[in-house]
């Protein structure tokens, strides 16, 4: 092909100067925006001083509760008596019911105790003169003196002198903290320990399988009601676990979402008339209530929760009230733009047949915006059920107030994990039968 001459470019030049003469930023437009971003996110790591914080965060720490997710952590602490003897004592939330044979914890004739991580070769075997310190099989002996525990010279990096107390890591399997009075340790498991049973019902110690088999069993375990019932009423007043008050709080979030949608799709639906300038011709009408949906969606559900939880109190009310003012402003706006799109010829057909105003707009304009304003409720309602979690936690009642005093305990992470998992199953669930629903509604297929 050849090249066109200069009078020809000129010419074409003249007949489309946008496609000859574009400017700068359509020319480079992507990469000025790259490099604006990556300018920005240069500040941002300077501003927010991201290099430290990175480099003093406590990864050891986070580590950990990320571990205590899904598993859990034994903690007895082996206190030395004055005749000699070496006895556990263990936390409130202990795991074994009193007088439990523990078979990683082994005591013995005369006072000492074997605490066993894994295997035989990784233990320790305590005393309350030396803990023998067994790493691989090798052994390694802690002297305990009157003021300290010392470890010997050349241990391995497993074994730390921390000033008078010595620190054996066993990596996942757990820990041990020697001192000169006693021994605390951490022995950790996989999965989530009394799920099922706490250690006071008599059903502990059986799994999901045998708890199934139970339930289908002829012989009664408690006359005054079925197996399947026994069984039910066991795990759900599990005390360390706590399963009938999580699903109770489980169940208030979801009322919560679906009260407070509800009641903003009702006011939003004849507000948002008001709001439209093809519905409503009065200008004043339609900015003053514009202006209305505006604030009350400015403000943030957080803010809201917090404001009517110092009016109200702690509980549900405040939740559904928040996710109510939230949802009437941001409802009312879309509700708003869709009425002015929508097509004026079946209103003209109903104005032209003498149709009063109402029945105008109930048989010409709310047939085409029906399926929009339920495809949009439904949308915000899928969406609140989580919203409702976050503002539960600052009072609003709900799952999200019960997942922060587990957090806040700083040692029921497993529970935090366990609450977590229920809301994802939760908004999954609600998230599919909503999209189901609107799909059905618009008329979508869903690719």
């Amino acid at each position: 092909m050849s090249a066109i001459s200069a009078a020809e470019r000129a010419r074409l030049e003249q007949k489309f100067p946008e496609v000859f003469k574009t400017s700068f930023f359509k020319r480079h437009g992507l990469i000025v925006g790259i490099a604006a971003a990556a300018l920005y996110l240069v500040f941002c790591w300077f501003f927010f001083n991201v290099g430290p914080a990175l480099q003093n965060g406590k990864w050891d720490r986070a580590s950990i509760y990320v571990q205590d997710w899904y598993s859990w952590r034994a903690q007895p602490r082996l206190r030395f008596g004055e005749d000699g003897a070496v006895t556990a004592q263990w936390s409130s939330r202990g795991q074994y019911p009193a007088g439990a044979t523990i078979d990683w914890l082994t005591p013995h004739d005369d006072g000492s105790v074997t605490a066993t991580f894994g295997s035989e070769a990784d233990r320790l075997d305590i005393s309350t003169t030396q803990v023998d310190v067994y790493i691989n099989g090798e052994v390694w002996p802690v002297t305990i003196t009157g003021d300290a525990a010392v470890a010997p010279e050349g241990v391995p990096a497993a074994i730390v002198q921390d000033r008078q107390k010595v620190i054996v890591d066993y990596g996942f399997e757990g820990q041990a903290e020697i001192r000169a009075n006693q021994v605390a340790v951490q022995r950790r498991f996989l999965g989530w320990a009394n799920f099922l049973y706490d250690t006071k019902s008599p059903l502990w110690g059986n799994d999901l399988f045998s708890s199934i088999g139970l339930m289908f069993s002829g012989d009664r375990v408690n006359p005054e009601m079925s197996n399947a019932q026994y069984v039910l009423n066991q795990w759900l007043n599990n005390q360390a676990w706590q399963h009938a008050d999580i699903l109770v709080k489980l169940f208030q979030t979801l009322v919560m979402a679906f009260v407070g949608t509800l009641m903003a799709t009702l006011l939003a639906f004849p507000l948002a008339f008001f709001a439209a300038r093809t519905i409503t011709p009065n200008r004043t009408t339609n900015w003053m209530m514009k202006r209305f949906f505006d604030f009350i969606r400015s403000v943030d559900m957080l803010i809201w929760a917090l404001f009517f939880t110092r009016g109200f109190g702690p509980g549900p009310i405040p939740g559904i009230a928040a996710i109510f003012f939230t949802d009437t402003g941001a409802l009312g706006k879309v509700y708003a733009e869709a009425l002015e799109n929508v097509d004026d010829k079946q209103r003209e057909g109903m104005k032209s047949v003498g149709a009063s105003p109402a029945s105008v707009n109930r048989y010409g304009v709310v047939p085409q915006v029906l399926p929009v304003f339920v495809s949009q409720s439904l949308y915000f309602w899928e969406s609140n059920t989580r919203s409702a979690t976050v503002i539960g936690a600052v009072g609003a009642g709900g799952i999200g107030l019960k997942l922060l005093e587990s957090m806040g305990t700083n040692s029921d992470w497993d529970k935090v994990a366990y609450m977590v998992l229920l809301i994802l199953l939760v908004v999954f669930l609600f998230d599919n039968m909503s999209t189901a629903i609107r799909q059905r509604l618009i008329g979508g297929t869903g690719h």
